[in-house]
């Protein structure tokens, strides 16, 4: 109890200086007194002053003294345990299915459909304070690019890579697109939540109308005109050229905002044209849901420190009745009002200690979100933004998924422990055998522990041959000298030749060492370059999400042609 013991609010101790301030201003007014004691014999004082109004004064002086000193304490917020705490989350899921038919190239609002749609789903999810969001992407079939979660910064990352170029399928599929959704809610065990359509036109109205429920209302937000644009085909290198029918004619994409409005009244939806300010979120949003007051607890505790300052209240109850006849209560009360101690406590009175480090993350403050942040991956992630790879790596140790596996390996990766990354590389590929960045990334430690591996092994052999050739030059030395002196005794000129030989000998051994440093030297900086080259491909790795998405795309549709979901499909329009 006494290591963990400390304070909530420290700043709140500062409060004890005034009440020291005060007992030290009383004590000297009471030693310096009225002066009566210099002017008056003392036996005569004990008659002349009196010595009750003194005494009850003085107790009124330290009682306060004491009440203030006490009071500070409790309000520091002594605390000496954890408790753990669940957390709630309000009952606001939401699944967005975001319309990636051609016709979202059309340019009737500028730049695009795609570019505004785009920008209006990120909107949307900025607006999102709490509740799950999921992001559907559909065009002739419908694929789940983020399931339901509270992280709508990795859906808003995902998001600015989806393009109708990327569907395997064309068309304007909204039943597939519906089937997901429900089957998003159906897998998150939610009983209620809204479903945003985000399109340009229904082709049939039963694909949406047929799934009409209280529980799931669908919305709809309306992209393009009524005068509509034709289709350009800049996606495949035919600049210029628009999308037309088998008999030439051009087609036109237009925005029949009376079929959407029928659609959403169906559903027990709302409909709204795209705008530019907030307006339309604002109404799609506020969607009435059976029991919108309710809410549900996630599978997340957070251990919070038990405030105990509530014990010293206790404490404060004497002086409370003394002080209350005499109208000191209110004096007090008044030194105490409770005001922001510190920043954090502040935030701490309106925003949980995550969503304060979300928004600083989100401010490109990592270093400030990881000391908010109590949730574990999100620290992670914040840790390693901020370039804290062995503080990251602790907190994904605990891995669960593939994901954290394959966190946990970029971040061993980026501390230069290549052997373990593979490891939980390894590990999240086992989990997820198409997790393509976790393939790729491997591949590129593989060849950073490679060029170590090699590395290594070349300067054990220069070590060696440096090793390996001193003996010889010793022992040579000591022939030489021993020659010298034989030849010494024998003939100076042979000395000479020893001498001059012995000389060459060493310039050259000279020579060999200042190549074999920069030859060295060269090796080492080609090897930095190569790893500092390998790194960066390393951290660029997730920046482009498009071609997993496309892969994965890729393999759903075809997991669905085996199974015969797309019979009798020909006859649909592409567009």
């Amino acid at each position: 109890m006494i290591e963990e013991l400390h304070f909530l609010r420290p700043l709140w101790l500062l409060g004890v200086i005034p009440a020291l301030a005060l007992a030290i201003v009383w004590v000297r007014r009471r030693t310096s007194g009225s002066h009566w004691e210099d002017a008056v014999a003392p036996e005569l004082l004990t008659v002349l002053l009196e010595s009750t109004g003194k005494s009850r004064a003085q107790r009124a002086v330290w009682g306060l003294v004491f009440g203030l000193a006490v009071g500070t304490v409790g309000l520091a917020g002594p605390t000496w345990e954890r408790l753990p705490q669940p957390v709630e989350q309000k009952n606001d899921a939401l699944v967005i299915l975001f319309d990636l038919s051609l016709s979202m190239f059309a340019e009737d609002i500028s730049p695009s459909r795609l570019v505004r749609a785009r920008h209006k789903i990120v909107d949307v999810l900025r607006l999102r304070e709490e509740g799950f969001t999921a992001l559907v992407a559909f065009a002739g079939d419908a694929h789940t690019v983020v399931p339901l979660t509270d992280d709508t910064r990795t859906i808003e990352n995902l998001l600015l890579a989806l393009s109708p170029e990327m569907m395997p399928v064309l068309g304007s599929n909204t039943r597939s697109a519906m089937e997901v959704a429900h089957e998003l809610f159906e897998n998150a065990h939610i009983d209620q939540g809204r479903i945003l359509l985000v399109t340009d036109a229904v082709d049939r109205i039963n694909d949406v109308t047929d799934f009409s429920n209280t529980r799931f209302p669908v919305s709809l937000l309306g992209v393009g005109t009524a005068q509509g644009a034709p289709i350009p085909l800049d996606f495949v290198n035919q600049p210029g050229r628009v999308l037309q029918t088998q008999q030439g004619e051009t087609i036109r994409a237009v925005l029949d905002e009376d079929r959407l409005q029928s659609i959403a009244s169906i559903t027990h939806g709302r409909y709204r044209t795209l705008v530019v300010d907030d307006g339309d979120i604002a109404h799609l949003m506020a969607t009435p849901l059976p029991q919108d007051d309710a809410s549900i607890e996630i599978d997340r505790d957070f251990d919070t420190w038990a405030d105990a300052g509530y014990w010293i209240a206790l404490l404060l109850i004497p002086f409370m009745l003394v002080g209350f006849r005499r109208g000191i209560l209110a004096s007090v009360c008044l030194c105490i009002l409770p005001f922001p101690a510190e920043a954090g406590l502040w935030d701490d009175l309106w925003q949980r200690r995550d969503q304060q480090g979300r928004v600083a993350l989100l401010d490109g403050q990592p270093d400030t979100a990881a000391v908010l942040f109590e949730d574990s991956k999100w620290r992670a992630a914040a840790k390693y933004r901020s370039e804290d790879y062995q503080g990251a790596a602790e907190d994904y140790s605990v891995a669960e998924v593939a994901d954290d596996h394959y966190n946990l390996a970029n971040s061993l990766a980026q501390l230069g422990e290549y052997q373990a990354a593979i490891n939980a590389y390894d590990r999240a590929i086992a989990m997820v055998p198409i997790h393509d960045d976790a393939v790729f990334n491997k591949a590129l430690v593989e060849k950073l522990l490679q060029e170590q591996q090699e590395a290594s092994e070349q300067d054990n052999n220069q070590q060696q041959n440096q090793g390996g050739n001193n003996p010889d030059d010793a022992r040579q030395s000591q022939n030489d000298d021993s020659q010298q002196d034989q030849q010494n005794n024998e003939n100076q000129q042979a000395q000479s030749q020893n001498q001059e030989q012995s000389e060459e000998q060493n310039q050259q051994t000279d020579a060999d060492d200042s190549q074999q440093q920069m030859q060295a030297q060269n090796d080492q900086r080609s090897r930095d370059e190569k790893q500092e080259a390998l790194e960066q491909w390393l951290r660029r790795v997730p920046d482009d999400p498009g071609g997993l998405l496309r892969r994965k795309f890729q393999y759903e549709t075809n997991q669905r042609l085996r199974r015969g979901n797309y019979r009798d499909r020909e006859q649909e329009k592409i567009w």
